[in-house]
This record gives structure tokens, sequence and C-alpha cells, in this order.
């Protein structure tokens, strides 16, 4: 198939998964394999730097057909402890800014095929910046079993929902954030600094990735 994916900052790939798995062109342009800001677009041509092969891929714009993004969330998140390690929304903001850019890029590329674009990033301090969102889950909704809210912004057909109703176990594992974490992809690469276990929690929910492409195909 010849539709192309970028799914940016995506780490472990889980939400463009299912349009992998479907056939698309998927590409994974998350770290260590591709630093973002290492990016540059001129007449309607994206060029991804390869980290470890030190190759430039070139993207056609024109044939972006859905774009997946998720802006780390460390500094936005409401859980973190700014005692030690105060927020730098400064920082966090380049990247959201790179996302939307590569985003704007495609879009208005004189023959964009591009049919959706999607921003995501547990609920917290991005609203302050990109404002309410259209849209906001928790895994809960699509038949998960644990909670954790979520906005999205973009331009996307919304996903149909089928909650699943919490025991009181599962909401007492979800409060102590002690649920059962998804295995790492077996070709997943840790970037420096990341654990295994934030590196499952950052995992987009597998039955919302498989709603989110029923609905945008």
């Amino acid at each position: 198939m010849d539709k192309i994916i970028l799914d940016l900052c995506g780490g472990t790939g889980s939400w463009s998964k299912p349009y992998k798995d479907a056939g698309y062109d998927v590409k994974l342009i998350t770290l260590p394999k591709y630093d973002l800001f290492d990016t540059h677009t001129h007449t309607r041509i994206i060029e991804f730097r390869n980290n470890f092969t030190e190759e430039i891929e070139a993207v056609n714009a024109d044939k972006v057909y859905g774009i997946l993004a998720a802006p780390t969330c460390t500094m936005f998140s409401l859980a973190r402890t700014t005692a030690k390690t105060p927020r730098d929304f400064e920082s966090g903001m380049k990247l959201v800014k790179k996302c939307l850019e590569i985003i704007w890029f495609c879009r208005t590329s004189n023959d964009s095929a591009l049919k959706f674009w999607a921003l995501e990033n547990p609920q917290g301090y991005l609203r302050q910046f990109l404002g309410r969102p259209p849209f906001t889950f928790s895994p809960e909704e699509y038949g998960e079993n644990y909670t954790k809210k979520t906005d999205i912004w973009g331009y996307f057909n919304n996903p149909k929902k089928s909650p699943y109703k919490l025991s009181r176990d599962d909401k007492l594992r979800t409060h102590i954030n002690n649920r059962v974490l998804p295995e790492l992809p077996d070709d997943y690469i840790m970037p420096k600094g990341w654990s295994r276990q934030a590196a499952k929690r950052s995992m987009t929910s597998k039955r919302f990735a498989e709603a989110f492409f029923k609905a945008n195909k």
C-alpha cells in the first residue's frame, strides 16, 4: 500500500501498529534511530537522518496519508514533581512545535494527500498552550481495564467507543499505578535514559489504537 503514515515521537509504534499490520507504509520517526530536530523540509520533501547509518531518508509530503504525533509529556505531566526538577515549558514546546511544523508542511503541500492528523498527550499542562482538545479519552472507554486520561488535538474522525466497566481491583491497580503492563516489541530500541517500565507505561492502548485505525483508514 502506498499510503504513508508518519508516526512522530511514536516510541514503540503502538499507536501506528494497526496501520503497519494493514500494510500501510509506516515511518516511525522516534529516538534513538531518528531525532525529530534533525529533520528538514524543502520543496515538498521531508528529510529524516538515520542516526544509525547516517543516511538521509526522504519522504514526499504529497504521499503522506496520515500523521500521528506523541511528543514527550515530561514537562506537561500533572504528576511531575517540580521541587528538584522544575518544569521547562520552553523545552517541552520545542518538540510540540516541531511535530506541528511537519504536519503543517504536509498539509500545505500543493498536492497534499493528508487525510488526518492527531497529536496526543496525557491530560496536563499542554492544554494551556494548545487550548482545550477536541477529543479526550481513557483506555477503559475502549475495553481496557485501566484509566489514563489522554488529550488529542487534530483533524480526524473520533474512534467508536466500546466501554469496559472497571472492577474495584482494576480501579485500585490504576490508582496505585500497579496495572499489568504490555510487553515491549521485540525490535524496540530503548532511548538513552529510559527504563523498560517507563517505555511500557507510555504505550498507546492497543484497543484504542485499533479503534482509531478503524475510524481513520
